[in-house]
C-alpha cells in the first residue's frame, strides 16, 4: 500500500523468536541470590537500594533493541506513488510579432489601456502555463525572425524569455513567411505526434525571402499545423509619439493587417484563423487553441519504494549502546 511499510525480507522477522531465549541466557540470574544463605529472613530486613529495582531495565534495553534490529534486518520499505507522462505529444512554436505596428494602444490590460504587446505577451505567457506537458519553442520576429527560445520542456526559464520580448528588438518589418519558415526549422527534427504553429501577428507581409504561401505549404508537407492570429482593430489606432517639447502625444494611424493572406495560411495547413480585436478575445482564442491541440498522452503509474530501515537501527544500536554502558556499570554488578 502508498505510504504503508512493508518488508523487503518478511522472514527475517521470524529471529524476534529468538530473543527470549537470548535474554534469558543473558539475564537469567537477575533476582537469584549470588550466595546461599540459610535464612533469608536476614537479607529481607536489610534496606534494598535502587540498583536493585533499576537492574530491571538492563533486559527491557537489550530485549527492544534486538527487535529493533531484526526489523531493520527485514528492509522495511515504504511505498511512494509515482507517474511517468509520455511528454511527447505536442510540439509548438509560438510566433511573436514585435514589429513597430505593435505600439499602437488599442487594446486594455486590468482597466488601463496598453499596446498590443504587452497584451500579446501576457496572453502568451497564460497559454504557456496551459500546455504543461508539451515542448514549447518561442520565436519573436518582425523584419527577420529572432529565436527566443528553442523546443523545451522547462517552462520556467520559457516564461523568462517571454518577458525578455520587446518591441524594435529586431530590424523593423513584418517577414511573416521567414517566421513560419524558422518555425518549422525547430520543428524539423521533432518526433511528436502533432506539431504545431501558433503565428501572431498584427500587420502584411512585406519583407523576407519567402511568401508566406510557400511557406505554409511546406508547413503542410512536414505535417504541421498553424494557427494564425491577427491582432488590432482593423482600423485607426492611437499610436505614442516622441514630442518634440518633451513628453509623449498620440496620433491616430491606420493598423491593419492581411486578413485575407493569415486565412489562406491557416487553410493551407489544416489550421484555423482568428481575429483578435481586445484582450478578452485573445484570451479566449489561444483558450479555443488550447482545446484544438489537446492530444491524449499516455501516463504510467508505477510505485518506488524508499528505504526505511535506517530509523530502526539507528534507535536499536542506540539502545543496545546504553544497555552496554549500564551493564559495565553499577547496574551490571548482581549482589
Amino acid at each position: 500500500m502508498i505510504g504503508e511499510l512493508q518488508f523487503l525480507y518478511p522472514w527475517v522477522l521470524l529471529l524476534a523468536l529468538l530473543i527470549p531465549l537470548v535474554l534469558i541466557a543473558r539475564y537469567g540470574r537477575i533476582g537469584k541470590a549470588a550466595l546461599p544463605f540459610t535464612d533469608h529472613r536476614l537479607l529481607r530486613a536489610l534496606p534494598v537500594s535502587w540498583v536493585v529495582h533499576a537492574r530491571h531495565v538492563l533486559p527491557v534495553l537489550m530485549g527492544a533493541g534486538l527487535l529493533l534490529l531484526v526489523v531493520a534486518l527485514a528492509r522495511p520499505q515504504r511505498g511512494i506513488a509515482e507517474s511517468r507522462v509520455n511528454r511527447e505529444a505536442v510540439d509548438m512554436v509560438l510566433l511573436i510579432d514585435v514589429s513597430s505596428s505593435m505600439l499602437a494602444e488599442d487594446f486594455y490590460l486590468d482597466g488601463r489601456r496598453v499596446n498590443r504587446m504587452e497584451v500579446c505577451v501576457h496572453a502568451a505567457k497564460e497559454f504557456i502555463r496551459m500546455r504543461r506537458n508539451d515542448r514549447i519553442s518561442v520565436i519573436a520576429f518582425a523584419g527577420v525572425p529572432f529565436v527566443m527560445a528553442p523546443l523545451t520542456f522547462d517552462h520556467g526559464w520559457l516564461l523568462q524569455q517571454v518577458n525578455r520580448i520587446e518591441i524594435a528588438m529586431v530590424q523593423d518589418g513584418t517577414a511573416i513567411g521567414s517566421a513560419i519558415a524558422s518555425g518549422l526549422n525547430r520543428l524539423r527534427d521533432s518526433e511528436a505526434e502533432s506539431k504545431v504553429i501558433v503565428l501572431l501577428t498584427d500587420g502584411v507581409n512585406n519583407t523576407g525571402n519567402i511568401t508566406p504561401e510557400n511557406a505554409a505549404r511546406a508547413a503542410a508537407a512536414m505535417g504541421v499545423r498553424v494557427h494564425a492570429i491577427g491582432a488590432g482593430t482593423q482600423d485607426y489606432a492611437p499610436f505614442p509619439v516622441r514630442s518634440p517639447f518633451g513628453g509623449t502625444r498620440y496620433v491616430r494611424q491606420l493598423a491593419v493587417f492581411d486578413e485575407a493572406q493569415l486565412q489562406r495560411i491557416a487553410d493551407i495547413t489544416g489550421g484555423q484563423y482568428f481575429h483578435a480585436n481586445d484582450t478578452e478575445a485573445l484570451q479566449r482564442i489561444y483558450e479555443e487553441i488550447d482545446q484544438l491541440e489537446r492530444t491524449e498522452i499516455e501516463v504510467h503509474e508505477y510505485t518506488r519504494f524508499e528505504e526505511a530501515f535506517m530509523p530502526f537501527l539507528l534507535l536499536s544500536l542506540g539502545l543496545l549502546v546504553a544497555e552496554r554502558l549500564l551493564a559495565v556499570g553499577k547496574l551490571g554488578r548482581w549482589p
